[in-house]
């Protein structure tokens, strides 16, 4: 791994593949770092034809922390957001995706397909909506281009008191991944637990998490600029998504012009391996199609 500077902060960054081959810039969600992409994910990217890069967000992992930007309460934003208040947010999605365009240019790229997740999903329409010219196409997993409002219990799961032990915070994270999987998928306790207990060992920072969250809630709906978006777009989401339901993926997929919407039965807010060939497949039949048009005759 490697760090860059951009966009005024410092960003942890992987790169898999051949700089030869079109470059994927994978972008992950809330409060999550980027090895929620796992290597096995990207390592099979690369291996149809793409380099890929995964990155820290800004606030999470190895990447810039903005402590001194204060606390934030999510909760606080989220109830303002359904009043119709106004949100004071430490820093914006369109931030974040400013900061994704920083590391395209600290690593010598004028364009890349763009890939998110979640949160990472809404940075990528931020991203293309405000920097179209950086994108070579977009695709959307498991996301929504506005808030809406699922189980309150799911939600909570942002929001869990630090129980303030490693097993603790181990535990929570599994319980959290189980209340946010979809049940169409085997559910590999431990997988899951590797996974929570190196994410947890390579950073912890749930301030972070709440900063993110606020900078979600505060970017409102951009639906209607999804309408002026004008390249290739697939849209992947869980048919029994919890978190960002179900609804987001297809409003989303309404947005953008010619969007291709896939449906993955029975997946929650999750990557589990079972999903991976739907999604893989997806996402190199979108960026084969772009890079086939591009070719010359």
């Amino acid at each position: 791994m490697a760090r860059a500077a951009a966009n005024g902060i410092e960003i942890e960054y992987e790169v898999f593949g051949d700089e030869a081959d079109p470059t994927l810039l994978l972008i992950m969600g809330l409060g999550a770092q980027m090895t929620t992409w796992p290597v096995e994910f990207c390592r099979d990217l690369a291996g149809r034809g793409h380099q890929v890069i995964r990155f820290d967000n800004r606030d999470i992992g190895l990447s810039s922390h903005m402590d001194h930007l204060g606390e934030a309460d999510s909760m606080a934003a989220l109830g303002a957001a359904m009043a119709g208040e106004a949100i004071d947010a430490a820093y914006t999605l369109a931030d974040m995706a400013a900061d994704s365009v920083g590391l395209l240019d600290a690593l010598g790229h004028d364009s890349a397909h763009i890939v998110g997740a979640s949160m990472g999903g809404m940075i990528a329409q931020r991203l293309v909506i405000n920097h179209p010219e950086r994108a070579l196409s977009l695709t959307s997993i498991f996301s929504t281009p506005r808030f809406i409002p699922a189980d309150p219990e799911v939600v909570a799961v942002f929001n869990w008191p630090d129980p303030g032990t490693l097993e603790g915070r181990i535990q929570a994270g599994i319980d959290g991944a189980r209340m946010t999987s979809g049940g169409g998928f085997p559910f590999d306790e431990d997988l899951v637990r590797r996974y929570v207990a190196a994410n947890i060992d390579r950073s912890w920072h749930p301030e972070g998490q709440a900063r993110q969250m606020v900078a979600i809630v505060a970017d409102g709906d951009r639906t209607e600029e999804l309408r002026s978006v004008d390249l290739p777009a697939l849209v992947l989401h869980g048919t029994h998504d919890p978190l960002v339901v179900p609804q987001g993926g297809q409003e989303t997929a309404d947005a953008i012009a010619g969007a291709e919407l896939v449906w993955i039965d029975g997946l929650g807010h999750e990557l589990p391996p079972g999903a991976w060939p739907t999604i893989l497949d997806g996402i190199s039949g979108l960026v084969a199609g772009v890079e086939g048009a591009g070719a010359p005759a």
